[in-house]
């Protein structure tokens, strides 16, 4: 196997899978936790929003400061800040979470900055929405089993359960994260360094007067409100259906993700033009899958798991076809920093779909809130259309 498929690459997957493998049971045990010591929708929505509100503000500084010192290095520096968040998550109770969260968006940031760098310097440009669906594709992986092992573990009520998985996942992440190596391309150009702080704070101006930023960061933005809201609010909202599990609808979700990413790898464009139809499609998707989850405590099991498949398969589309856009259309110079901020916006929106969606689910209902979503979506869809058709000339 060559190119994206290398065994270089494929180490890096493995990597982003026991990454985020412990985010995937956090997601189900956090909220549960707080229902259970009392903690409202909006005070979930915080905590749980907190992981990637941090990962947001830390991730443009992230991008300078891997184009400067290399993602390896970083990379290693990194992993021992996910130890102690994952092992913080053990010694403490609702409360310590909050800080752990906020360490683990820290570590996330750089993290994903480092690989998703390292992958995009690294492949040759055909080669480069193969790298970015499979490195996302393995971070959706975990999803698969993840929720469930979170339920098997809450359900077990066996506190030294969650300890050793978390111990473990800190372990094998390091062992794995220190014998990575990402080498660069020969023909890639090496930046000017003395000038990329300069270029850091003035390349914000750029998320308004670059229009292929704003376009893309906007659409990124609503969508990941709609997948945050998923996030945090599905283990409880599953609670009020009479046949729904908040495991199996992950379950579903993730998987789809997965095969949608590697089956349609290859079919998501990668030649630095906007294509409007095919992200129209995905907003679409989106868009119905967020109202049949609103609908799901109405219409039953069929409608809550027909919206975990159309949500993943909105997921498997939306970020690498951005991200890839992107990586041809930004200028070169600052081309990492920029990347950041947009990747920023996705992490912006996941917590606020559990920061600003956790107020609107107490004071109406969760069927409302992902109706709201899907309202959202809709919107989304009429703005992805471009009849000028932005290219990368």
């Amino acid at each position: 196997m060559s190119g994206a498929l290398s065994w270089p690459f494929l180490r890096l997957y493995l990597l982003v899978l026991l990454y985020f493998s412990a985010n995937a049971i956090l997601n189900v045990i956090i909220p549960l936790q707080g229902k259970t010591l009392g903690a409202s929708n909006t005070a979930i929505g915080l905590i749980m929003g907190a992981y990637l509100l941090t990962t947001m503000f830390f991730r443009p500084w992230a991008g300078a400061i891997i184009q400067k010192h290399g993602p390896i290095k970083v990379l290693r520096i990194i992993l021992i800040l996910n130890g102690v968040a994952l092992l913080l998550y053990t010694l403490t109770s609702l409360g310590g979470y909050l800080v752990a969260r906020i360490l683990q968006g820290v570590s996330t940031a750089f993290f994903s900055m480092a690989l998703q760098i390292g992958i995009i310097d690294a492949l040759p440009e055909k080669d480069r929405s193969q790298g970015i669906s499979l490195y996302s594709l393995f971070s959706y992986i975990p999803g698969i089993i993840g929720p469930l092992l979170a339920l098997g573990i809450w359900q077990a009520g066996n506190a030294n359960y969650f300890t050793w998985v978390m111990i473990a996942l800190a372990i094998f992440t390091g062992m794995i994260g220190y014998s990575t190596k990402i080498e660069k391309r020969k023909d890639e150009p090496v930046p000017d360094h003395t000038e990329q702080g300069i270029q850091f704070f003035q390349s914000f101006n750029q998320l308004v007067n670059n229009p292929c930023l704003f376009k893309c960061s906007v659409l990124m933005l609503i969508a990941s409100v709609v997948f945050g809201a998923v996030t945090t609010f599905i283990p409880l909202y599953a609670m009020q259906l009479k046949d729904g599990n908040a495991g199996v609808y992950l379950m579903l979700q993730a998987a789809t993700v997965v095969f949608a990413r590697f089956v349609l790898r290859k079919k998501i464009p990668s030649d630095g033009t906007w294509h409007s139809s095919f992200v129209m499609g995905t907003m679409l998707l989106l868009t119905a899958a967020a109202q049949c989850v609103s609908f799901s405590v109405r219409g039953g099991a069929i409608f809550f798991y027909t919206g975990a498949i159309l949500m993943g398969a909105a997921q498997a589309l939306i970020y690498p076809t951005l991200t890839t856009y992107l990586s041809f259309v930004l200028p070169q110079v600052n081309r990492n920093v920029l990347l950041g901020l947009f990747i920023a916006m996705a992490d912006l929106g996941v917590s606020l779909g559990g920061i600003v969606m956790g107020p609107v689910a107490d004071m109406y209902s969760y069927s409302t809130m992902y109706m709201i979503c899907a309202i959202l979506g809709l919107s989304m869809f009429f703005f992805a259309y471009d009849r000028q058709q932005l290219s990368a000339g």
